[in-house]
């Protein structure tokens, strides 16, 4: 019964914008060749910085420069309760979603996603966001040049994020 409604849903919802568009004498085709349009501007104007963001993060994982901040922050880490394992998710997503669900995925892949970092990991992932993925998407589509204190305020929230996963998992789990 349940699925037999819900397959409605999205059909009914159609229906419903189609018939009020039609109430109020709305151009639909010319709408939605308006809203294609400023999509299109919208992606030609984030690309650029795009582009440099996934470039970057290829040439930080390649470089071996992850792997060296790594073992240089493995004792902070240790210091604030979060698995030195963790690092490579910590430094990565900030920059790239993928490119930390690449580096949970190999955390887990390795200690097992029922293991205390494993456990860890996944916690990150969702109590964390891409912060200059996501400042160069909605600033660029915004049109605003300077992030100011956005930058320093979210990777602040993301290091809380990491702590309180730790923390967390340790608190429901145990180590």
């Amino acid at each position: 019964m349940t699925v037999a409604l819900t397959s409605f849903v999205v059909p009914c919802l159609l229906a419903g914008l189609a018939a009020y568009a039609l109430f109020k004498e709305v151009d639909v085709y010319g709408a939605l060749t308006a809203g294609a349009a400023e999509g299109l501007t919208v992606v030609l104007r984030i690309l650029p910085a795009l582009i440099a963001l996934l470039t970057a993060v290829y040439m930080f994982r390649a470089s071996g420069a992850m792997d060296a901040l790594t073992a240089l922050l493995a004792p902070a880490l240790q210091w604030l309760g979060i698995p030195p394992e963790t690092a490579p998710i910590l430094l990565v997503r900030p920059l790239s979603g993928s490119g930390a669900l690449a580096a949970a995925g190999d955390v887990m892949g390795r200690y097992g996603p029922d293991s205390y970092v494993g456990r860890v990991a996944a916690v990150m992932m969702g109590s964390t966001e891409t912060t200059f993925y996501t400042v160069a998407v909605y600033f660029g589509a915004a049109g605003i040049r300077r992030t100011r204190y956005t930058i320093p305020a979210a990777l602040a929230a993301d290091l809380t994020g990491f702590v309180a996963a730790a923390v967390t998992v340790r608190l429901f789990f145990g180590q």
